[in-house]
């Protein structure tokens, strides 16, 4: 069974939005509370890219080419990583990947999930 599950991708058409969730459904809270966690993407022929990160004090920074319009968040209650991704545009088309750090610990990839802006 899997540590983390991506949720949320699909297509959705330009200037649209979409809300990605990563869920780390075997990690009990006090630890949960103690990762940190990312969101990177890869585009077709493309490398991977890191979008939005947030620290375990709920620190956030964000890559030049998604910040005022993705908005990365940490519910701790629910063990869950979201990115709210607003204003989309064909060039955020990728596979969204989450991956869950904190020092001395263990690192958990999520599967990676599709997003897809067309018209």
């Amino acid at each position: 069974q899997r540590q983390i599950v991506e949720s949320g991708g699909g297509l959705v058409q330009p200037g649209g939005s979409l809300r990605l969730s990563c869920k780390a459904q075997r990690m009990i809270l006090s630890t949960f509370n103690m990762y940190g966690a990312s969101w990177y993407r890869q585009g077709p022929g493309k490398e991977r890219e890191l979008v939005a990160s947030i620290t375990s004090s709920m620190s956030t920074d964000y890559s030049d080419s998604v910040k005022d319009r993705f908005i990365i968040s940490k519910d701790n209650g629910r063990r869950t990583v979201y990115l709210q991704m607003n204003s989309l545009k064909p060039e955020d088309t990728a596979d969204y990947y989450c991956l869950l750090q904190s020092r001395g610990m263990e690192s958990y990839w999520g599967q990676g999930i599709q997003v897809t802006v067309s018209s």
